[in-house]
């Protein structure tokens, strides 16, 4: 169980740090846009990098906030049970999120396929969309992960 949770832990780093580097690209592409557009030379295609980056930024953010559990997470329910009964509803819950992040992926790959096959682009700089729907599929096949590395750690009582 601490080699698999180790193995989660550091794809959720890597995927973090991926989307630290592709939104300080964002931030660099939009401030530089910016200066150029006022100087009459604006970068052909910056809305278009910046929404695909802005993709990756979130789906590659999402393994590792559920892993160090930054995002809101509403317990003043769950706290009125006892240990016993609030287990079962995190494992609950956490299978549900399972199941429905399964779903994304296997959606986002079948998407993904589906553009690679028609050969859909952006307009101005012609980037292919679909290494972006696959990459967003792996990032909810890693969050899969994360939540059988929670259901583990509930199970285990190791979970805080």
């Amino acid at each position: 169980m601490a080699a698999y949770l180790r193995i989660v832990a550091k794809l959720s780093n890597i995927m973090y740090a991926c989307a630290g580097v592709a939104l300080s690209f964002m931030m660099a592409l939009t401030v530089s846009d910016v200066i150029l557009r006022y100087l009459g030379r604006p970068i052909p295609g910056t809305y278009e990098l910046i929404g695909l980056l802005g993709a990756v930024v979130i789906g590659f953010a999402i393994p590792y906030t559920s892993l160090v559990r930054g995002h809101v997470f509403v317990e003043f329910l769950i706290d009125r049970f006892e240990k016993g009964r609030r287990e079962v509803i995190l494992i609950f819950t956490k299978i549900l999120i399972l199941l429905l992040f399964i779903a994304f992926g296997i959606y986002l790959f079948s998407t993904g396929m589906d553009m690679a096959a028609s050969g859909e682009v952006t307009q101005i700089l012609r980037i292919p969309f679909y290494p972006v729907a696959y990459a967003m599929g792996i990032c909810c096949f890693i969050e899969c992960l994360v939540m059988v590395s929670d259901i583990m750690r509930v199970a285990g009582g190791t979970y805080e």
